[in-house]
């Protein structure tokens, strides 16, 4: 369980780099979990919620700026 904090803490640093750009957009992203598998639950907020983009921004913005960061995250899924 030592290592999933240690995950998650690292997780939350990615998403606070990524925070302000979504944020200029008018949106942001609340963290719901880091699982057993290395799966991170997110969810888009704000003007992110229901954007037609949001698949895109959440694949290619924030998965590649967490596995970047944290490379022992295998997919980011929103929740």
């Amino acid at each position: 369980m030592a290592e999933i904090k240690s995950i998650k803490d690292r997780v939350i640093k990615a998403l606070e780099r990524i925070r302000p750009y979504l944020q200029s957009d008018g949106g942001d992203i609340e963290l719901l979990e880091v699982t057993d598998d290395f799966s991170v639950k997110v969810k888009l907020t704000g003007a992110c919620h229901g954007c037609p983009y949001s698949m895109q921004t959440l694949k290619a913005g924030v998965e590649q700026a967490i596995i970047k960061e944290v490379p022992e995250i295998k997919r980011v899924i929103s929740a």
